[in-house]
């Protein structure tokens, strides 16, 4: 039997990281090139670039949100404002046009699911709380989820078990039936003793995690 819901976190697996878009980012908030330098997931582990902060993350000594707070906080202050809100950045940098920071990969095994009658579902710590719901409206794959549960509103961060289980229990599929995709360790742990199928995502080969996925249903990877 092969898998039957395809369920994705949504930033850094289907959007293009902030590390990956620095000249987009740049470019809208009238920054100089090269102004924004932290690499997170990009970064050498050694070095004159390592992301402290990011690395401190990983270790679980702060939160995602804690990590992208401070970002914003700091991007806020390049250009003499005070940003209190990560959609404030996520809105500013990329607002205008969305689907440009849309991984091509994410949006190809999107309608590869699809067409093959998979299941769709996003599973988000903090998909309209960073993007904003004007974001979503503008993506119109979106209407192809049934699901998409957003800590947001939830307030049940992964890798609560209820995170997961908000999702299976809407589409009504054992956990085995879902191949979960996420680019944090942590939340790959939690899909994993939810009894998902589970792909650590990465974010710097996003054609092989994509792959991988399609593989786990039972489809040929275009990549």
């Amino acid at each position: 039997m092969t898998a039957q819901a395809l369920v994705l976190d949504f930033g850094g697996v289907v959007t293009r990281t902030l590390f990956e878009t620095h000249d987009l980012t740049e470019a809208a908030l009238g920054l100089a090139p090269g102004t924004l330098t932290w690499r997170g997931p990009f970064a050498p582990v050694e070095g004159p670039q390592t992301d402290a902060l990011w690395q401190a993350m990983q270790r679980d000594e702060i939160s995602e949100r804690d990590y992208w707070m401070t970002r914003t906080r700091e991007t806020g202050a390049l250009l003499g404002e005070t940003w209190t809100k990560m959609e404030t950045f996520v809105q500013r940098a990329r607002g205008a046009d969305p689907e440009a920071v849309m991984r091509p990969e994410a949006l190809k095994s999107i309608a590869l699911a699809k067409a093959a009658g998979k299941r769709l579902a996003i599973l988000s710590n903090e998909l309209d709380l960073f993007y904003g719901a004007d974001f979503r409206q503008k993506l119109p794959f979106l209407a192809d989820f049934e699901v998409i549960v957003d800590a947001t509103y939830s307030g049940i961060l992964k890798p609560d078990p209820r995170a997961y289980a908000a999702v299976t229990d809407t589409l009504q599929l054992p956990a085995g039936d879902c191949v979960f995709v996420d680019d944090q360790l942590r939340n790959i742990r939690g899909g994993e003793a939810a009894g998902m199928i589970c792909v650590h995502f990465d974010v710097t080969r996003p054609d092989q995690s994509y792959a991988e996925a399609l593989r786990h249903l039972g489809l040929p990877s275009p990549f």
